[in-house]
């Protein structure tokens, strides 16, 4: 079996003696060449400069350097209530949103996977939440949900479900469940594309069969429908988790009263002036993540993902 060495060197021979081989190279590596410049830096410099912020300290005098302060950074959010504060309501609103936008998604998706009139134009309106601009939903759901003339507390408060005068975005105990409500209301298209997308390639014979034997739409849901969506029910989830947990425009547009650990990250960064601490909130922001990445796949597998 030839080695690596031998391989490598058997190519770099091949490419000298013949000159065409060579050409077509080094074309190749200047075609891709500006890619990797752009990539390099637009990405990878700042995640590494981010890297080095979170072990100083900035000071606010631009013609100053940082000061080196080591893991002191790190040391002082992971023992400062407020920082486990904003990480447990991010999980909490991450967990909510993923998994309501989810459920959401694929009782929609089922709902649409049979022949309707009107089925083209309702699809196209199931994606208006999605992608509709982020600040124009949001002050729509603060009208609604004013506590002056909003419709939604109006109607709350006839169920006996709201006698406050205290607004449902102005109080921290319900406004992190109406940010996920939210959230989930907006990113449920996403779910939905994709579980349509895969009803749609599950052969209408598998239903047949089951029919003819005798099972009914719960039995077929759960034997062929469900076992079939497992794949695209995990990237649903990996996707959402990833992104709900960075997520700070719904948040923040909102609400104020919903402290997440990239809003948390935003004040201490450029409300504060803190940019180190600021780069190491965001830092330890990816390594949970990578870890939830690492770990979902290691469970799921990677076939599933």
């Amino acid at each position: 079996m030839t080695s690596v060495r031998e391989a490598t060197t058997s190519v770099f021979d091949r490419y000298a003696e013949n000159p065409v081989e060579r050409r077509e190279a080094v074309l190749g590596v200047l075609l891709i060449l500006p890619a990797v410049v752009l990539i390099g830096a637009v990405i990878l410099y700042p995640i590494a400069y981010n890297v080095y912020l979170s072990f100083t300290e900035v000071p606010l005098n631009p013609n100053r350097a940082p000061q080196w302060v080591g893991l002191g950074n790190y040391v002082e959010l992971l023992t400062a209530a407020r920082f486990w504060s904003a990480f447990t309501t991010t999980v909490a609103f991450t967990v909510g949103s993923t998994v309501l936008s989810t459920v959401v998604g694929l009782a929609v998706a089922l709902l649409f996977d049979r022949e309707f009139r009107g089925r083209r134009l309702a699809r196209g309106l199931v994606l208006l939440p999605h992608v509709t601009p982020i600040i124009a939903v949001a002050f729509v759901w603060q009208f609604m949900l004013s506590p002056l003339w909003g419709s939604i507390p109006n109607l709350l408060a006839e169920w006996g479900l709201y006698g406050t005068r205290v607004g449902l975005l102005e109080q921290s105990a319900t406004a992190l469940p109406v940010v996920v409500v939210f959230s989930a209301w907006r990113n449920f298209p996403f779910a939905f594309l994709l579980f349509v997308a895969r009803l749609q390639a599950i052969p209408e014979s598998m239903y047949e069969a089951a029919r003819i034997d005798g099972a009914g739409a719960l039995a077929q849901f759960k034997d062929i429908t469900l076992p079939e969506l497992k794949g695209t029910i995990a990237i649903v989830v990996l996707l959402r988790f990833i992104w709900e947990f960075n997520t700070f425009a719904e948040v923040w547009l909102l609400t104020r009263q919903v402290l997440t650990l990239p809003i948390f990250a935003y004040q201490t960064a450029f409300a504060n002036f803190e940019q180190g601490l600021g780069a190491a909130i965001s830092l330890l922001l990816f390594l949970v993540q990578a870890l939830f990445v690492l770990g979902f796949v290691t469970l799921f597998g990677e076939d599933k993902v």
